[in-house]
């Protein structure tokens, strides 16, 4: 059973699936069941303000998925990913040394050469 509540822990969403199914694989299609009850007429709000949830919700897909939603989260990390985000080279790419640098520089001044140049008519 997958359950999406409010803070006064009153049912928003409910999934049920078989025992072994596991629970991040879920996590979309919980939120997705989301419905408001409006007092008036229009649509049922679908989107919650900022969701909150433990480990087991904290993939990359989940999060993107609260991305693109425009939604704020509260997912605490696995050790693994803080070990591996704080070994990770700034700016991406496995470091590369000089030769990686210098690559990325000559990109950068590269493309801000080859940017046109418009204007306009008189």
């Amino acid at each position: 059973m997958h359950l999406a509540v409010e803070q006064a822990q009153k049912p928003m969403s409910l999934v049920i699936t078989a025992g072994q199914r596991g629970d991040s694989p879920q996590f979309q299609v919980v939120l997705g069941r989301i419905r408001v009850p409006r007092l008036g007429p229009g649509r049922p709000p679908t989107r919650p303000d900022k969701v909150r949830s433990d480990k087991a919700y904290g993939s990359r897909a989940n999060r993107a998925y609260l991305r693109k939603r425009g939604i704020r989260c509260t997912i605490p990390e696995r050790r693994d990913q803080t070990a591996n985000r704080k070994n990770a080279v700034p700016g991406g790419g496995g470091g590369g040394g000089a030769r990686g640098r210098s690559e990325k520089r000559d990109t950068r001044v590269r493309g801000e050469a080859i940017a046109p140049i418009t204007t306009t008519p008189r």
